[in-house]
């Protein structure tokens, strides 16, 4: 779409106006990184809602809100003498070019899956990187995506069942072990079989190629999209969701679920 000159000038831009933004605007002049890091984490959140509408031209803006914040720390640390943005670029190339020796080097790599179980190999040997398997993914993600991370991560070192099919069996497992609790009346233990069943239906959801951040996400839009069906056509009755029978609003549901089939 643009030449490497035409990039290279728009990066530039960016970059002249966040400097002059940094001098010039109070607002910008007295962020600091650890005022940037909640807006920063609400833009990540809003460049994925625009990926999950697949709006082309959100994704674009998305992306260059999170480029602002790219930018902008790494303005901070150059204030500060600690890096700056070309540091920031060449750190991240090398790393590229490290973890990717099927490329730039002599390592066979045919597949994404090989790839992937390279990908940690390599992590483990970089100078700084992790010390170990699980301590690259961050404390703070969320737990769902936190628990798909572990089990790729172990997968790729060779710690995961030898067929898909072997999941279920753990997953009958711990519903069994969930309505064990439920009859003895344990909250505590309660809360913990249900971890380990989600923990095991995340699992069978990665064996079987299915993202299930994105599968769930999908599921609350689905189910967003109905209520919102069902409240609509009991607003139009004059009627209150309270006041209607489980019955009547089933009906309404089904009405939303065929709209979505036609």
């Amino acid at each position: 779409m643009h030449t490497d000159k035409e990039k290279a000038d728009a990066f530039i831009r960016f970059l002249n106006v966040l400097d002059t933004l940094r001098e010039k605007c109070p607002w910008d002049a007295k962020q600091t990184n650890e005022s940037l890091r909640a807006n920063t984490i609400e833009e990540v959140y809003e460049l994925t809602d625009a990926i999950l509408d697949d709006n082309s031209s959100n994704i674009k803006k998305e992306l260059g809100d999170v480029l602002l914040h790219v930018g902008f720390y790494a303005k901070i640390a150059d204030e500060k003498g600690q890096f700056d943005i070309t540091d920031v670029c060449n750190t991240l190339t090398d790393k590229l070019i490290f973890r990717h020796p099927h490329i730039y080097g002599d390592v066979s790599a045919q597949t994404p899956e090989e790839v992937s179980k390279n990908w940690e190999q390599i992590k483990l040997k970089e100078k700084g990187g992790n010390k170990t398997v699980l301590s690259g993914v961050p404390q703070s993600l969320p737990s769902l995506i936190k628990a798909n991370r572990i089990q790729e991560k172990a997968a790729n070192v060779g710690f995961d069942w030898e067929e898909p099919d072997q999941v279920w069996d753990k997953v009958k497992e711990e519903i069994a072990e969930v309505e064990t609790e439920i009859k003895k009346g344990d909250k505590a233990g309660l809360e913990e079989e249900f971890g380990d069943l989600m923990f095991a239906i995340i699992n069978a959801a990665r064996l079987y190629g299915v993202n299930p951040e994105n599968a769930l996400e999908k599921t609350n839009r689905k189910f967003i999209h109905r209520f919102g069906y069902l409240e609509k056509k009991a607003k139009e009755a004059g009627k209150s969701l309270k006041e209607m029978t489980l019955a009547e609003m089933d009906q309404i549901w089904n009405e939303a679920k065929a709209q979505e089939n036609k």
